[in-house]
């Protein structure tokens, strides 16, 4: 398979994202990218037959045949072989060195924030798309809450309230708003998936809520945020996160803000107990 050396550093956030990987990571990066373009290639070659999606039982069936468990968080395993160590962080660490030692390449992130600000969204809506799939690297189950909370104490509230819910507006499509609903999520969570009923109850609120736009532009901005040739950096948005971001003195994990031991954890996933 012939791959396209330039486009594969771009997907990981280019050649500064790429020097900080250790040889391991960027072989496991290799792999998963080389998995998914196959998956494409075979799927143009297969011209217009109609996608075959799994129901929900058969990915239920999927379960004990995996090392691993879907939910788990970026930093706590690797699907595809050891773990790599991770660089150490700053005595009073800020939000742009997670960024940098934790969260890189944040591709997806940077890509949706810069989207949002090309398309002239409110600084509180780039900076939920900025932060709204970071805590993937601690958990993936319920990540709007997990990862509202998780920011919640820096952020505005329209920013927590918009990560916060971004995860119940993804399942419901939103023509008027150029949201629709993504063949991936059938390939994810089976074609006959019906969301639980948190997420219905959290859904029939949002259609009321005087904040509704904001975690449904994060919706937006995220369906259109995995162009694998898209070059991206954090730099551009260094003034929102200076206006909107409350980064503690003492540096995040260290402040005993309600939040502090999950950055503890993001930043030490390695620790025993």
């Amino acid at each position: 398979m012939e791959v396209d050396r330039r486009a594969f550093i771009a997907s990981l956030g280019g050649t500064a994202a790429v020097s900080l990987m250790g040889s391991e990571a960027k072989a496991d990066a290799l792999e998963h990218w080389m998995e998914e373009h196959l998956d494409e290639q075979v799927a143009a070659t297969q011209g217009t037959a109609p996608q075959k999606f799994p129901t929900v039982a058969e990915l239920e069936a999927q379960i004990e045949t995996r090392n691993f468990r879907r939910g788990t968080g970026g930093l706590f395993a690797s699907n595809r072989g050891n773990v790599t160590k991770l660089p150490p962080m700053p005595k009073n660490p800020t939000i742009q060195d997670f960024f940098r030692l934790r969260f890189a390449p944040a591709n997806h992130v940077l890509q949706s924030a810069t989207r949002a600000l090309k398309t002239g969204m409110s600084e509180e809506v780039i900076l939920a798309c900025l932060l709204h799939d970071c805590v993937l690297n601690l958990i993936k189950p319920d990540h709007g809450w997990w990862g509202a909370q998780l920011f919640e104490p820096y952020i505005p509230e329209k920013s927590a309230f918009a990560i916060r819910y971004h995860q119940t507006l993804r399942f419901y499509a939103d023509s008027d708003a150029g949201y629709e609903y993504p063949d991936q999520y059938y390939r994810i969570f089976g074609e006959d998936y019906k969301p639980p009923a948190h997420i219905e109850a959290a859904y029939k609120m949002l259609r009321n809520h005087k904040w509704y736009m904001e975690p449904r532009l994060v919706t937006v901005n995220d369906l259109y945020a995995f162009d694998p040739k898209a070059v991206v950096s954090i730099d551009p948005f260094q003034d929102i996160i200076g206006r909107h971001f409350k980064s503690p003195k003492e540096g995040l994990g260290n402040d005993n803000s309600p939040s502090a031991h999950m950055w503890r954890t993001i930043a030490n996933p390695d620790q025993p107990l």
